[in-house]
């Protein structure tokens, strides 16, 4: 099975995202090759470090965005496997990384924002669409507001 951004060995955990999309691409070639996963993963860890050190700006950039837009897609699929989520409302809360959308009974956020209000307009965005309402949480967890848009 080929490994993407969201499923990979342990061992590339630690490596920065765009060190970490290049040694999975190479992975998966050694492994499309006939190497065994043992071997695969420390030469294509290896090399994905070579080629960090001597890629452009622009050619990192490129694959963070890669591994970013990867991640997207996992995450709208995964949205879309719980349908369940379509029908309960949207809420915003503190997070370890700032502030957090999550449908509520969802597992994990959708979306995760530096500031408040980005994470409030995108709750709103989420619930208008869903037709479902917005519950905004203060930093402590108690409620702060409710809106509704059944």
């Amino acid at each position: 099975m080929p490994w993407d951004t969201n499923d990979y060995p342990n061992s590339l955990k630690n490596l920065d995202t765009p060190v970490r999309k290049k040694a999975i691409e190479i992975g998966n070639a050694m492994i499309a090759e006939g190497y065994e996963e043992g071997r695969a993963i420390p030469i294509a860890t290896e090399q994905a470090k070579e080629w960090y050190n001597n890629a452009t700006q622009n050619e990192i950039k490129e694959m963070k965005q890669k591994a970013d837009k990867e991640l997207k897609q996992h995450k709208k699929s995964a949205r879309d496997s719980r349908p369940e989520l379509m029908e309960k409302g949207e809420h915003v809360v503190s997070h370890d990384d700032g502030w957090a959308v999550q449908a509520e009974d969802a597992k994990q956020p959708s979306d995760v924002f530096d500031n408040k209000q980005e994470a409030v307009e995108r709750a709103e965005e989420i619930a208008e669409n869903k037709g479902t309402k917005v519950i905004i949480h203060k930093k402590d967890g108690s409620i702060q507001e409710q809106k509704s848009y059944d």
